[in-house]
C-alpha cells in the first residue's frame, strides 16, 4: 500500500489558492484542477489528478469538498 497522501479534508474551508499550495507540497506528482462549484467536468478516474472544488460565489473562494486523488 502506498504511503502517499490521497485526500485533504483539512483544506475544506480554506481559500482555493492556499489549498492548492498545500496539496502541491504534499503531492508534487499530481495535476491539480481548480473548479468552481456547479461546473460540469468529464467523468473518469485519473491517479495523477486532484480536483479542488471551490465556492465561486464567495469572495474568498473557499474549498467546499474534500479534494481527493482521482
Amino acid at each position: 500500500m502506498s504511503s502517499q497522501k490521497t485526500s485533504w479534508p483539512e483544506v475544506v474551508g480554506w481559500p482555493a489558492t492556499q489549498a492548492v499550495t498545500q496539496i502541491n507540497s504534499d503531492r508534487p506528482d499530481v495535476a491539480i484542477e481548480v473548479i468552481p462549484d456547479g461546473t460540469n467536468v468529464a467523468p473518469g478516474y485519473n491517479a495523477l489528478r486532484v480536483r479542488v472544488y471551490f465556492d465561486a460565489g464567495n469572495a474568498s473562494g473557499p474549498v467546499i469538498y474534500t479534494p481527493v486523488v482521482g
